[in-house]
């Protein structure tokens, strides 16, 4: 007969927290990525439908500048790091144009939760984000 006597409760607790620390950093790194995620989202889409319904070039460059630094803000983006780009199908002299298909890609990166500053990595324990939203311009865009 063998005594079985043993510390149960203590291998439980050990063995639970080596699993549940790592469980539960991925749940906030996710939380992170996705709300970057969100974010660059909805720059892009809310970027996109104001340039796009704007009456003109000035009109929807202001406008789609409060809007972008309306997103950064809410969804806690970094505003440095966050990059927008125009492009317009078919390609002419000026974009946006009366008619175009509009795409609005912005970029922007996501830093993963509690890495220190420590030579550098919080700067490369970073994930890239990109998100990308397409809108028809009028075709009296600029018009009025």
């Amino acid at each position: 007969m063998r005594n079985d006597d043993g510390s149960a409760a203590l291998e439980f607790i050990t063995v639970g927290v080596i699993l549940l620390v790592p469980l539960v950093y991925l749940v906030l790194a996710l939380g992170v990525i996705q709300e970057q995620t969100l974010g660059a989202e909805a720059a892009a889409r809310h970027t996109a439908r104001v340039i796009s319904q704007a009456p003109d070039a000035e009109t929807a460059a202001a406008r789609s500048d409060a809007v972008l630094a309306g997103v950064i803000d809410e969804y806690g983006l970094d505003a440095d790091a966050v990059q927008v780009s125009i492009s317009c199908t078919p390609a002419r002299a000026a974009c946006p144009s009366a008619g175009a298909t509009m795409i609005v890609t912005v970029r922007t990166s996501a830093s993963l939760p509690l890495v220190p500053p420590l030579f550098g990595l919080d700067r490369m324990a970073t994930v890239p984000l990109e998100a990308s939203a397409v809108q028809k311009v009028s075709r009296l865009w600029g018009e009025g």
